[in-house]
């Protein structure tokens, strides 16, 4: 079966975002996205919520086409243009949409059709709200988190309201030059 894997950068003190949805302070580098694209090319499906989606389609389509694309902008964008792509929202349609499924309902029987299917794994970056979902229904197999050396004091929770515990194991870690380090975690 395929596994849905969870991605997101969080401040020291649990924050993904600041109040206003402010993501300035994470640190990504070349070193952060060669290991990202180690786990992309492991993977065949990109499973949103609607904001990162919207966010997603508004960049990475034509990204890599820009006369000034980075390395990691043309690997990333072939990579999204390339995989099939959920989005959990009840707010948008399918209609027009390409490569995508939009699921409004019953999250944890397509969740589950979805990981039978053959494949790759499904990764899921951000989204903070659809990941609480989720998480909520113990859909999410595996985490990363990459840690960011820094307290933001407020903002936007990595966890909440969450319905019940979710007991994880450490898999690995890995630190990188620029100061984050990534947990690797699965579920018990």
């Amino acid at each position: 079966m395929r596994k849905l894997i969870f991605f997101m950068h969080t401040s020291l003190d649990g924050f993904v975002a600041g109040l206003n949805g402010e993501m300035d302070w994470i640190n990504v580098d070349n070193e952060i996205f060669d290991f990202v694209a180690t786990m992309t090319d492991k993977a065949d499906t990109a499973l949103y919520g609607r904001v990162t989606y919207e966010m997603m389609q508004s960049y990475w389509p034509k990204a890599g086409e820009r006369p000034n694309a980075s390395k990691h902008d043309k690997e990333h964008s072939a990579w999204y243009n390339k995989v099939s792509k959920v989005v959990l929202s009840k707010t948008i349609s399918e209609k027009g949409l390409e490569n995508t499924t939009v699921i409004s309902d019953q999250l944890a029987d397509n969740i589950n059709k979805i990981k039978k299917q053959d494949g790759k794994n499904i990764l899921i970056f951000g989204s903070p709200g659809a990941s609480q979902s989720l998480l909520n229904q113990g859909l999410i197999d595996e985490f990363w988190l990459f840690v960011n050396p820094i307290i933001l004091g407020k903002g936007m929770p990595l966890f909440k309201d969450m319905t019940g515990t979710t007991k994880l194991k450490l898999i690995e870690s890995k630190t990188f030059a620029c100061g984050v380090i990534a947990l690797h975690y699965g579920k018990l």
